[in-house]
């Protein structure tokens, strides 16, 4: 699996002109999951979502992880971060888990953050939806976290 995530001062998603999810400052966070992922791997990958400090201390120093800053988290499922582009131009998503799959691994991960930081701090777009993101960074900041090489 993979988080693309991406510290922010709010973001939303918008499914046929209805906002699904709306974030104050927080993280926004693009899942991708590939086939061979567990349900290991999404807890795995939210417990390092929570606890990335990459929010800044009195110092302004990168320091301060989600919980310590009450952020929100905004979910989006993304299977396109499994795109390989190694031949040619079009690219090819072979390596993207079936959707069945991966809505139950995105829901296992959505879950793991709520378990940790409460029901109201996750908010999500609608899996397997074209979806309109807004994302207003902070910095920007923008860090990747995968359980390939784990």
């Amino acid at each position: 699996m993979k988080a693309l995530i991406q510290r922010v001062s709010r973001g939303n998603v918008t499914v046929e002109g209805q906002v699904t999810g709306s974030i104050g400052r927080g993280f926004v966070v693009l899942i991708g999951v590939k086939t061979g992922d567990t349900e290991e791997n999404a807890q795995y990958l939210a417990h390092k979502t929570v606890n990335l400090r990459i929010f800044p201390d009195k110092d302004d120093k990168m320091n301060l992880s989600i919980m310590d800053i009450n952020g929100e988290i905004l979910v989006i499922s993304q299977f396109t971060l499994y795109a390989d582009t190694k031949k040619g131009n079009r690219p090819s998503f072979i390596q993207a888990a079936i959707p069945e799959t991966a809505e139950k691994l995105y829901n296992e991960y959505t879950n793991a953050l709520k378990r940790t930081i409460g029901d109201s701090r996750i908010k999500t777009g609608t899996f397997r939806a074209s979806m309109v993101v807004e994302i207003i960074n902070d910095g920007p900041v923008t860090v990747e976290l995968s359980t390939d090489d784990k």
